[in-house]
């Protein structure tokens, strides 16, 4: 019996919390009348879904607060990326816990479902018993990913099309990174299914795009003599790894000195970026495929705004769904996408204005609409802000700095990667100076 005990223990290394087992010593007894241990397991729990939905530290810490002063309990809070320890006190006892998420990700539609829990808390949950609370997160922790892996890959498809456009991409470009970026996205989605590490998932699902890519160009070049030149695609195919959420919540997170979360995100974006491009650069290698410029459309300066907001549109749509967003606020985002990255491009091309701080301008126009728009329809801000400058993210540059390096072209690897960290500095930037305008409780350090 010890020993398949063990092995039961063993299989998972982040043991489940048995929930329901700290509301059931107090039967029926309303939650606000119930002992500090079952207020602490609720005011924690929420706090992890919050967390397993890939939100920041402050959001985090404001929904348990607010948990926490209705239930007449003080909460001190230390969010990291997939832990949390707190405090909970209610003047007689103490109670201190630590709890932990076996992995991180990003779930949008859950995140407005916990949004709506927590605003509807006093009204609802407060008069119910601990054990039907617990029941209601239950339903809210089972909401997993609301898309197929082949509807995921579709996303995957489109936003990288979308994306190989506004990089300067031409058709040719647009057809084979859809191809490439639609089936590597969903071998890894289907991974991520079945619980295949990080460094894996990223691994093949890079591989299998860069590979894709090249086949189809081959076959392309054979069948219909497409040229060679459109190889510059390859890189676009892959662009669905970009780790836009915890890129963008860890400089929320630094703004607001949480430095613990804000560094513990960095860290693991930067982590995704240097596998993913570590590993496009071995296939670029073993496919001789190089990051060269993409040819010029010659397009006219409207047409060329009408295409740059469509294909901004589906871009930021696909990523959106991408982070399983219902379909409207998806295409809330992406009507919010398609004008600030719009806008981003143009202040580029008819003024002359540096890359940086056209991503500030566009980020900050990605704030302010998202903070107007959920004033009218209560989706998460973050929910809405991400998706829509995740667009944004330079990860050409990125790319093109590891290839060079790896080349030892070093003048221009350093080039890209100046440009890059400079673009990425500027989007949270631009993010927090909407978020500083527009919402009182963030303005101030309390």
């Amino acid at each position: 019996m010890a020993n398949n005990s063990y092995t039961d223990i063993m299989e998972k290394n982040h043991m489940e919390i048995p929930w329901h087992d700290y509301a059931r010593q107090d039967g029926n007894i309303l939650i606000d009348k119930a002992g500090l241990i079952e207020k602490a397991s609720v005011i924690g729990r929420v706090g992890l879904i919050m967390l397993s939905c890939g939100t920041g530290a402050w959001r985090v810490r404001t929904s348990m607060n607010r948990l926490s002063k209705e239930l007449g309990v003080t909460c001190t809070v230390d969010v990291g990326l997939m832990s949390i320890e707190f405090n909970c006190f209610d003047g007689n006892d103490c109670i201190s816990q630590s709890l932990s998420i076996a992995n991180t990700g990003v779930n949008t539609s859950k995140l407005y479902r916990m949004e709506q829990f927590v605003d509807n808390f006093p009204n609802e949950e407060a008069h119910l018993t601990g054990e039907e609370i617990h029941r209601r997160l239950d339903e809210i922790e089972q909401i997993h990913a609301i898309y197929s892996p082949a509807r995921l890959g579709l996303a995957a498809a489109i936003a990288c099309c979308a994306f190989t456009f506004l990089l300067g991409g031409g058709p040719i470009e647009m057809i084979l990174a859809f191809v490439a970026a639609g089936i590597g996205n969903l071998i890894r989605t289907k991974l991520i299914k079945h619980h295949f590490t990080l460094f894996l998932n990223i691994a093949v699902s890079i591989s299998a795009s860069c590979f894709i890519y090249a086949a189809f160009l081959k076959i392309a070049e054979m069948a219909f003599n497409v040229s060679t030149i459109h190889e510059a695609g390859y890189i676009c195919s892959m662009l669905f790894i970009i780790p836009g959420f915890p890129f963008i919540t860890s400089g929320i997170d630094l703004a607001k000195l949480d430095l613990r979360s804000g560094l513990e995100r960095l860290a693991y974006a930067i982590i995704i970026v240097m596998v993913a491009t570590m590993f496009a650069w071995i296939m670029a290698l073993l496919l001789q495929l190089k990051p060269m410029d993409f040819e010029d459309l010659d397009l006219g300066p409207v047409l060329h705004l009408i295409l740059r907001l469509i294909m901004s549109f589906f871009g930021v749509f696909g990523f959106s769904i991408m982070f399983n967003s219902p379909a409207s606020m998806a295409a809330t985002a992406a009507l919010i996408g398609a004008i600030a990255n719009s806008l981003r491009l143009e202040l580029v091309d008819l003024t002359g204005m540096p890359a940086p701080a056209a991503a500030f301008a566009g980020a900050l126009t990605a704030g302010l609409l998202a903070s107007f728009i959920k004033e009218n329809n209560g989706y998460p801000r973050i929910s809405l802000t991400v998706p829509s400058i995740v667009i944004m993210v330079p990860g050409l540059y990125l790319y093109r700095a590891i290839y060079n390096f790896g080349i030892m072209a070093l003048s221009d690897a350093v080039s890209w990667f100046a440009s890059a960290i400079m673009i990425i500095i500027a989007l949270p930037l631009g993010l927090i100076f909407a978020r500083i305008l527009t919402d009182k409780t963030f303005r101030y350090c309390t």
